[in-house]
């Protein structure tokens, strides 16, 4: 089941560094655009994946075309795609070992979430974590108590 309770939220984001964001942008109108500027701000590692834009630079990362040619170990995949397109960025985030997805407001896609699930990844759906962060209280990372 989907996290739904603050406290499993503000969990999930403490424990994350570093955050592909499929469906990124590079158009400043965009909210992706805006979403990976505040996790960027927030001290995450966020990078943008996009078919379209590949090869170029998005808030000074490389932008990949799809999840498996980052290489690197990534905490939480951060959807910005249409519901019935979720499914992909699931499948993709399951195949390149994430620990969690995190479909974007207005994305709910329960069949992916279960496989997700299934798979024993973290899933929240129909939230933002630009707005989840401040108002739970989620400090900048570095700034935990008791991390380096």
């Amino acid at each position: 089941m989907p996290l739904t309770r603050d406290e499993d939220i503000a969990a999930l984001l403490r424990d994350t560094r570093t955050i592909a964001l499929v469906g990124a942008s590079d158009r400043p109108d965009r909210p992706s655009f805006r979403v990976m500027r505040v996790l960027q701000d927030w001290g995450f590692r966020v990078l943008p994946v996009n078919p379209s834009i590949t090869g170029e630079h998005v808030g000074g990362e490389y932008v990949w075309r799809e999840l498996s040619q980052i290489g690197e170990p990534i905490d939480l995949v951060d959807i910005f795609r249409r519901p019935d397109a979720a499914g992909e960025a699931v499948d993709q985030a399951i195949a390149a070992g994430a620990r969690a997805v995190w479909m974007q407001l207005g994305v709910v896609n329960e069949a992916a979430a279960a496989r997700a699930e299934a798979a024993g990844l973290a899933v929240v759906m129909d939230r933002c974590p630009a707005i989840d962060l401040p108002r739970l209280g989620v400090p900048r990372v570095g700034q935990e108590p008791g991390r380096g």
